[in-house]
């Protein structure tokens, strides 16, 4: 490579009078999955033609862009080409929801950071951290770092949390509320393409010409597209902390249910004790958003109000999250499996146990198998704990009741 560089670098002078170029990116070897170097011979070769063909282009630029970390060669497999062709997926599926939403021309605008609605101001400020982030990782060639930013940013961020965020606009006759949600998402989905272009050209070039144009306008090349300039009004660091509270809530009480085995669909009741007024009007105000994402049927924001004792709770920045057992499970079917499930579990454990109380199997096993062992007592161990003491809160429920 330093040879190829170098005889580009005096042709470039020779011809031109001029270096061809300035900087040069040398990405680090790529490995099969297990690190060993590609061969013909050895029959580990991916040919990058046949992924394309059953992945998409789209999606081997971005497996080789996210694992191409400096000085770490990549370790390149089929399930991970795989992987990120959901990714793809996932960004098309989020332009189908916008372009379903969207009017056939461009939202009429507005400016950015006067547009009410936390949800809003959260992913607005969000936007402006990510192009930022991404702006700095493509210039300093953190190229892997650009990939892993946009990635959880459109996953993690628009499309698990702000798309349902803004259905109800979606579907409110409220003409301003919907036309600022139409808005916002309009300006994000062009500005998350412009990001992600450099990395996913081929689909992001294909959604950012079926988006709506303003009035007049046709579509314009997206590789011409300019970096997105930044919007220092929306950057807005105490309404994104206020909305993280929420998110942590919802994920407090989705975390409760998937403990308890209710299913994620089942509604439940919500008791919430905040910890100052400050905090009680944010929930309050965000009532909506808590019974819409976290699935509640019924939801109680007091300090004062009393907590059933057979409940499951969490604590999230002070507030107490409290889901009522009471008509959430059913309780006798639920401690009928519990008791099924500690019976294995404890005959494991014996199992285990008695493997390693013997000296000779200790003595004799290689290392590896013996701490194996261990570690099994250690999760079999954890595992009856918890599930004691779910045992404990489903008994305690049906009592009271």
């Amino acid at each position: 490579l330093f040879f190829w560089v170098a005889r580009m670098m005096m042709m470039g002078l020779h011809f031109m009078g001029k270096p061809p170029f300035a900087h040069v990116y040398l990405h680090a070897l790529v490995r099969d999955a297990t690190g060993r170097k590609m061969s013909k011979s050895t029959g580990n070769v991916i040919n990058p033609l046949e992924m394309i063909d059953k992945y998409g282009c789209d999606a081997l630029r971005f497996t080789l862009t996210a694992f191409a970390a400096m000085g770490r060669d990549i370790r390149l497999a089929e399930e991970r080409i795989e992987g990120y062709r959901h990714f793809v997926n996932k960004l098309w599926n989020a332009a189908r929801f916008a372009l379903m939403n969207l009017p056939e021309t461009a939202p009429a605008p507005v400016a950015p950071e006067s547009v009410p609605g936390l949800h809003h101001q959260w992913l607005l400020h969000r936007l402006e951290t990510v192009k930022d982030e991404m702006d700095r990782a493509f210039a300093e060639y953190r190229f892997n770092d650009a990939a892993q930013l946009g990635y959880k940013f459109l996953w993690n961020e628009f499309c698990d949390w702000y798309l349902e965020l803004i259905k109800p606009d979606m579907q409110s006759e409220d003409a301003a509320r919907k036309a600022h949600a139409q808005y916002v998402l309009w300006l994000a989905l062009r500005e998350i393409l412009v990001l992600l272009h450099p990395i996913m050209p081929f689909v992001t070039a294909e959604i950012w010409t079926a988006l709506p144009q303003p009035l007049g306008q046709s579509a314009t090349d997206l590789a011409t597209e300019l970096w997105p300039a930044p919007r220092p009004a929306c950057l807005r660091p105490d309404e994104a902390r206020r909305m993280e509270c929420l998110q942590s809530i919802i994920v407090a009480v989705r975390t409760i249910k998937a403990e308890l085995g209710i299913s994620p669909g089942h509604k439940v009741s919500l008791l919430l004790h905040p910890v100052d007024a400050a905090q009680a009007a944010l929930l309050e105000n965000n009532r909506q958003c808590l019974l819409t994402l976290a699935r509640l049927e019924g939801l109680t924001v007091d300090a004062a109000a009393h907590a059933p004792k057979a409940s499951a709770s969490a604590v999230v920045e002070g507030c107490q999250v409290i889901v009522p057992l009471k008509g959430a499970v059913d309780l006798n079917g639920e401690l009928a499996r519990l008791d099924k499930e500690l019976a294995k579990l404890e005959k494991d454990l014996v199992t285990t146990n008695k493997k390693l109380s013997n000296e000779s199997f200790v003595s004799r096993a290689p290392a590896a198998v013996v701490e194996r062992e261990r570690q099994n007592a250690d999760r079999l161990l954890d595992a009856k704990s918890k599930m004691q003491a779910l045992r404990a809160r489903f008994a305690e429920a049906l009592a009271e009741g």
